[in-house]
């Protein structure tokens, strides 16, 4: 078996044998991997064994009823596809260079932005950028930042500061925290609440993961607060708000989230801090160099004019 050419040139293997072999190896079945690229299956087949002949190792272990990686296979199976990740990466930058505002946006979004930003920027994406394909994912921060630099993910929209290396951020707002309690307690409704109320509150907080839940005990921190004032937790704010109604405690919503929350029933009131009041800040990140970092950076203007209406404060850029 060579792996060289007349000329003495070592033959290089072609992107159509890497994809072949690259089907092959996630499906362990040629039919069922022809399919997924669109190729059939005799040309499948030749590939693969070009691949091999061109590499000097054999790739597969070929029974009569299936399909298996040899040793070797499974170790360039890896390699093969982070050759076919970056060719697509390639391909997506130069789309972003020809035609901005084109093709596929992937944002991730936190839960506690998603349900009260979310109608603003597909409203806005539908109407300056419609030619924009945009892909939402809901996550905690720790997996939408893992999506972002694996390349899962291109933009995120969520609180930093993040002070994650080679991640960049695009400040968008700040916004305060309201406290949010039973019709019965004593802060309920009440404007200029100075901060160290909150050491003796029994506080209704989100699960593990979520970083509206860090930012709360950091708040009740800053307020001398030295023990956990949580003791019921929330997989969302939607049900941590009807603990509240329940009795259970108070807890801190941010200003964007009381207009849905607040509203699904009579049992709720809500109280506001003294200045400064804790806040959060609301930001795009992006890698750092990003081949499309001035399309987010366009994005982030145009999100902050359609945000002004809100109960934020907008920040410039």
């Amino acid at each position: 078996m060579t792996v060289s050419s007349a000329s003495g040139k070592r033959r290089q293997p072609s992107l159509s044998q890497l994809r072949a072999f690259a089907a092959v190896a996630e499906h362990l079945h040629f039919r069922d991997a022809a399919a997924a690229i669109g190729m059939s299956q005799p040309a499948l087949s030749g590939a693969v064994s070009a691949l091999e002949e061109i590499l000097g190792v054999t790739l597969l272990e070929r029974t009569t009823r299936k399909v298996l990686l040899s040793p070797a296979g499974e170790r360039l199976a890896v390699r093969a596809k982070a050759v076919l990740d970056e060719v697509g990466a390639l391909l997506e930058e130069a789309e972003a260079v020809r035609a901005p505002f084109t093709g596929v946006l992937r944002l991730g979004v936190i839960p506690t932005v998603a349900p009260y930003l979310l109608p603003t920027v597909l409203g806005l994406v539908h109407e300056r950028y419609p030619h924009l394909d945009l892909q939402v994912h809901e996550e905690q921060t720790a997996s939408l930042v893992e999506g972002l630099q694996s390349g899962r993910l291109d933009l995120l929209l969520l609180a930093v500061p993040l002070g994650v290396p080679g991640v960049t951020e695009i400040p968008l707002f700040d916004e305060d925290f309201a406290l949010v309690t039973p019709p019965d307690h004593r802060l309920g409704g009440r404007e200029g609440i100075p901060r160290e109320a909150l050491r003796e509150l029994k506080l209704l907080l989100l699960d593990e993961g979520h970083c509206l839940r860090d930012q709360a005990l950091d708040i009740c921190r800053e307020a001398g607060r030295e023990d956990a004032p949580v003791t019921t937790t929330a997989a969302g704010l939607s049900t941590l708000v009807q603990l509240v109604a329940g009795g259970l405690g108070c807890t801190l919503l941010p200003r964007t989230a009381l207009k849905v929350e607040t509203t699904r029933g009579s049992r709720l009131l809500t109280g506001y801090f003294a200045d400064p009041a804790p806040s959060r800040r609301i930001a795009f990140a992006m890698r750092a160099g990003a081949a499309r970092g001035a399309e987010y950076q366009e994005l982030a203007a145009a999100l902050r004019e359609e945000l002004r209406p809100l109960p934020v404060r907008v920040l410039d850029a």
